[in-house]
C-alpha cells in the first residue's frame, strides 16, 4: 500500500508567477539596478552632506525611474496577462487590475 503525501497548502492559494523570456527578465532587473544605484548616489550625497536641493533633485529622479518602471509593468501586464485572461473568459482579472490601479493611485 502506498502512502499518500498530505498537501500542505490549498491549491488555490498557491503563488501566482509570470513567465518572463530571459530578455525581458534581464531588462528588467537591469533598469532596477539602475535605480538602486542612484538610491546608493542619494545615501552618499546624505552621508558627504550634500546641499538639499541637489539631493531632492537626485530623489525626484529616481522616483521618475521608479515611475518608468511601473508603468512598464503596467503595459506588459496589461498586454500578457490580463489580455490573455480575458481572451479564455477569466473577467475577475479586470477587477484586480482595477485594485491595482486603485492602489498605485493614491
Amino acid at each position: 500500500m502506498m502512502a499518500q503525501k498530505k498537501q500542505t497548502t490549498c491549491p488555490h492559494c498557491q503563488p501566482r508567477k509570470k513567465e518572463r523570456d530571459e530578455q525581458e527578465k534581464k531588462d528588467l532587473l537591469n533598469r532596477l539596478k539602475r535605480i538602486e544605484g542612484q538610491i546608493r548616489g542619494i545615501e552618499k550625497m546624505l552621508e558627504n552632506d550634500a546641499y538639499c536641493p541637489d539631493i531632492i533633485t537626485q530623489v525626484s529622479a529616481a522616483n521618475s525611474a521608479l515611475n518608468s518602471f511601473k508603468t512598464l509593468m503596467i503595459s506588459k501586464h496589461m498586454h500578457s496577462c490580463v489580455a490573455s485572461d480575458i481572451r479564455n473568459g477569466k473577467d475577475e482579472t479586470i477587477d484586480e487590475f482595477c485594485d491595482v490601479l486603485k492602489k498605485i493611485m493614491k
